[in-house]
Parts: C-alpha cells; structure tokens; sequence
C-alpha cells in the first residue's frame, strides 16, 4: 500500500509538471546499474518471485558496455519511465568461471525501469535471452543468441513495446538469422505504477534468411503505438530496414491490432529506390501513420535526404514515398592500413591511415508527431548533416565528406504538414562556431518539442579537419557532451541549447574488436509527456583507462586504450585474450537525465 500510494503522489507531482514549466537538468543518472548486484529478472520484477540464473548475475557485476539507448515515458504516469539498450552485460558470464577472456554469453535487450520520474532505474534484461530459464523463458517465441537495436512504445493502456532486431544463431553458426521482434508488457496490477511490469510474450514479426550475413538481413528497427482514442487507438507499428545486399536495403512494416499478440505480414513502403535506413514511425492527433526513413547516396544519382509515407487507414495501406529535403551527408571515415575505407578507425587490423581514433559517426534522422494536437497533422523531423561552407581541406585520408574533405556537422529541424505536404525551410536548432552535432533526437506530445543530440562544442581540439576528440598529434580527449533544446510553438523558435551531461566522455576508447577500436551506437533517445522530457545517452565516464601490452610503449599515442590484462606467449611472441573484462575497461554505460 505505501509503494502504491508513493507512485500515485509521484505520477501526481509528474502530472503538475507536464502540464507546466519544463524541469531543469538534474544529477545525471545511470541506467545500467551492472555492479554491485545491479541486475534482477523480469519474471521478479513482473511477479515478485524469486529467481535469478547466471546471466543475471553476471550482469550484476560485469562492468560491461551498453549502448544505442532507447526510452519511453509512460502516458498514464509519467513517473513510470522504460529504458533499454544493447546490452552486453552477459557476456564474460556466469560469475565463477576463469576470466579467459572468451566472450560467451548474449548481447541482449536491457529493461530499465523507474517509478519515480527518472530519479533511479531498476536494471534487468527482456526475457528469451540464452540462459533464461525463469517462467518467461517460454513466453519468448524467438530464435537467436543476441539481439539488438532496441526502440519502445507505450499504447494507452498500459502496455509498452521493446521492439528489436536478431542476430546471431544460437547453435554457433556463422550464420546472420536477421530476424525482427516485438516483445510485450503489460500492467501487473495495483494502480499505473505497475504499468509496462509484466511481461506477456514476444513474437518474431519478420524472418530473414539463416546465411552468413548474406541474404535477407533485416536490421534499423522503429516502433509506435496508436494513444489518439480514435478508431484505430491501441494499434501497434513496427518498421524495419531489409538488406538483400550491397547498398541494397528498403523499408518494411508490420502492424497489430490485438496488442502485440500477432502482426500482419510484412509490406514494403518503397518499391523504387534502395539505400534506405533508420525508419521512423509517427501518428498524428487523426490517427494518420507516417513513416520516416533516411534515403543515402548512390551511382545512380540518389542523393541523401530524407522521404516520407503516409497512411489514413491504420497501417493497411501507404502512399507512394515524397521527398522532404535532400542534404550532403556528414560521414566520418578513413583509409584503413589493411585497404579499401573505415568508417571507424582504432589500433592494429582497425588502424586507418591517418593514425586518428574514432567510432562510426555519420547523418541519421529522427523524427515524431503529438497524438494530442488535433488541429494540426505535422510531422516534426530531425537530422544531422554537413553545413554548407563549413568545408575544409583535411590534409589527410581522413574525412567527412569522403577522403580528403572535412565539414562541421549541424542538427536540422523541419515541420512536415501532413495535410498538405509543405515543410519549412530546413534550420539549425542550436548554431554554434565550433563542434558537430551527431545522432539528435526528437519527441512531440502535448504541444511541446524536445530535443537532445551529441555535442562536441566543448572538444578542446575542435576541427572541422579532425574526428571528434581528436588532436592535431592523434591523440584523443574527452569531447562529447549531450545538449538539448525545447520549443512550445511548434518549432517556430527554441530555447538556448543545455549541457545535460555532467561529465564530458571519450568517445573514442577502444572497447571493441578486441580492444582495438570504439563504438558509440548509432543513436540516442528522448521521450517526452507535455512539458516533462527525460534523454538518454551512451556514456564513457566510468570506463577505466590502461596500456595495450601489444603496442609498445602505445606507439599509437591515441590515449584511447582501456584496461585489458594480456599475457606474453613465448613461444608464439603474441600476447593472449584480456583476462580481466570486469576490471572497468568495458565500462561503457547508459546515462539519463531531465530534459529542458
């Protein structure tokens, strides 16, 4: 009764606070507690029963990486806040076995849970994932031993949705399965604290092919639920990128009208074009279902930009796809030492020409629509691209608008008019004089726009000729803060940009590929109810810094490797796996934070 009535003043607080002024930055906050016994399953969590296996206790102290988060805040109480991300928590598991530095357990989909308004989180794992045996296990009508790109939706019931992407075959195969799933929660009881706590099942919405890594891949994965009360309130979408090979990729969706237990089979928006990722879903206030996608460059003579569809009959049908704006794509990458280009580039098979350090960074869109404004049919789209006449001259192999050129990344905003097609004039949400402006994000509800993205204004060797966090001498530095910005007259003007982020992180530490090189992920996140918004991001700040024993004296210079613990083979003159995993050198986490 007293956890009950403490959501109840929570959601009541929460309430006064989205329909007033928006919140001011706080502490920030960790998301995936993996230390200190951080990790419960969802079965105790849905149930109150008592369970745990060996992943989840490796979890609870593996010091792993997290990344590409995804957030939603609940509708009906919105001091009830879902997180998850791809988590690699399981990996070096279970607790007791030798630190041989052989990955064995899954990357899978992390569940974060608050009660009260993003002030603490609960860390645990969506069910299904190899070493499951809880009563939930069952529940998951999945095939695969890793999972990943995760996005969540909340209808207006209670429910909320973890969509994700598969990967790898769980028998041991080289083999890319590609699938594409939804798993559901839903309310367990006793108030809306309890909204999105129990979990109900997971079905696969679409297949690809068992090949290795060829084939129908599918991948980019995007999901909403219809909250409008109209005549298709409670539908649930998802939308996908399929790749059938080199530059080849379109979009697909699915839909379900019985709460996430079946979906129809998958539809393909855009029959004439390819190259086309990172898909979005809105509905707007009339219950109409668009769907956003990047388009990107090819020899034929398609430029990026971005496209769009439309339904009006919940996802049965769509439009033909219409262009919004074309822009010059921002996208960081090298000459690799081992031929042909990177698009990230570390130490040793990673290394790229120009001896700079970073992870894969490039132009992406985002966008949302508010399913309470009824007057208007906008669609709010977000994206990152170069700025015209910020190009500069490299001197290197490095660069951003292929080898040789460099450019200054800006985030863009655009208002798309659903009812008669017309957009504004693409503008900078926060222009500044130094630094890019990567992964942004956007949510729309209750009259209000939010926004975060990565900002690198503060990088002390800011260049347009350089990566992120990267020196004139290649060395890197913490660079990378996340800002956000707010906007109560539908994007016509924005608040000054805010820091979110206490602590500015490197982006560039090598935590991948065996310590050789980095990885960010590919997005951030931002949900917002009214006035309330809270934004996640991928964060460095507690990753423990070392040597690399297989560059001597860090010939390299790149400041970016991690704690690792390898020995010398004599007879080989090779040194072995990181036999220390838990020693903080993976310690790449989601953070989170008030949004303005």
């Amino acid at each position: 009764m007293r956890r009950a009535l403490g959501g109840i003043l929570a959601a009541c607080a929460f309430a006064v606070a989205a329909g007033g002024a928006a919140a001011a930055p706080g502490a920030d906050v960790r998301l995936s507690n993996d230390t200190g016994g951080g990790y419960v399953s969802a079965y105790t969590l849905g149930t109150g029963h008592a369970y745990t296996d060996g992943v989840l206790q490796e979890c609870s102290i593996a010091r792993g990486r997290q990344n590409e988060p995804a957030l939603a805040i609940d509708p009906r109480n919105p001091s009830v806040i879902l997180g998850s991300s791809n988590d690699y928590c399981g990996v070096y598991g279970p607790p007791g076995d030798p630190d041989t530095g052989s990955p064995a357990g899954p990357i899978w989909l992390g569940y974060y849970r608050s009660e009260n308004g993003g002030q603490t989180f609960q860390s645990s794992l969506v069910p299904g994932y190899p070493g499951d045996t809880s009563p939930y296990a069952a529940l998951a009508q999945i095939r695969t031993a890793s999972s990943g790109d995760p996005v969540i939706a909340w209808d207006g019931h209670g429910r909320a949705f973890f969509g994700s992407e598969s990967s790898e075959d769980p028998a041991g195969t080289p083999k890319g399965f590609g699938d594409e799933w939804v798993a559901t929660y839903e309310n367990s009881g006793g108030g809306t604290v309890n909204d999105g706590k129990r979990y109900v099942g997971t079905v696969t919405v679409a297949k690809g092919s068992s090949a290795p890594l060829t084939g129908k891949f599918n991948d980019k994965t995007a999901i909403e639920a219809d909250r409008t009360g109209g005549t298709f309130d409670g539908n649930v979408y998802f939308a996908w990128s399929r790749f059938t090979g080199q530059d080849t990729s379109n979009i697909y969706f699915v839909r379900s009208t019985d709460h996430g237990r079946t979906f129809s089979k998958p539809k393909l928006l855009t029959p004439n074009a390819a190259n086309l990722q990172d898909p979005r879903i809105d509905v707007t206030g009339n219950g109409h279902v668009y769907v956003t996608y990047d388009v990107g460059d090819l020899n034929n003579g398609q430029q990026s930009g971005v496209q769009i569809v439309k339904s009006t009959d919940g996802g049965k049908t769509f439009s033909s796809p219409a262009q919004i704006v074309r822009y010059t794509s921002w996208e960081e990458s090298d000459e690799s030492v081992a031929g042909g280009v990177n698009r990230d580039c570390g130490d040793g098979p990673d290394a790229c020409i120009s001896g700079y350090t970073f992870f894969r960074n490039d132009s992406t869109t985002d966008s949302s629509a508010d399913q309470k404004d009824r007057a208007h049919e906008y669609v709010y789209l977000l994206y990152n691209a170069s700025i015209p006449g910020s190009e500069v001259s490299t001197g290197t192999s490095y660069g951003t608008e292929g080898g040789g050129t460099g450019s200054q990344a800006g985030a863009y905003f655009v208002r798309y008019n659903g009812a008669t097609g017309a957009h504004t004039t693409p503008k900078l949400i926060s222009a500044s004089t130094a630094g890019h402006q990567s992964y942004p994000d956007i949510s729309a509800d209750g009259g209000m726009l939010h926004t975060e993205w990565w900002d690198s204004r503060n990088d002390p060797c800011y260049s347009a000729a350089r990566p992120i966090g990267n020196c004139a001498d290649t060395s890197t530095v913490p660079a990378l803060d996340v800002y956000a910005s707010s906007s109560s007259n539908a994007g016509n003007t924005w608040t000054s940009a805010v820091k979110l982020t206490d602590v500015r992180s490197n982006g560039n530490d090598e935590q991948f590929d065996d310590r050789r090189v980095p990885f960010g992920g590919d997005y951030l996140w931002v949900s917002s109810i009214g006035s309330f918004a809270y934004s996640v991001w991928t964060d460095w700040r507690n990753t423990v810094a070392g040597t690399d024993p297989r560059e001597t004296g860090d010939s390299d210079n790149d400041g970016a490797d991690v704690k690792q613990c390898r020995a010398l083979d004599p007879a080989t003159g090779t040194y072995g796996p990181d036999t220390c995993p838990h020693a903080g050198g993976l310690d790449q986490n989601i953070y989170g934070d008030v949004s303005p």
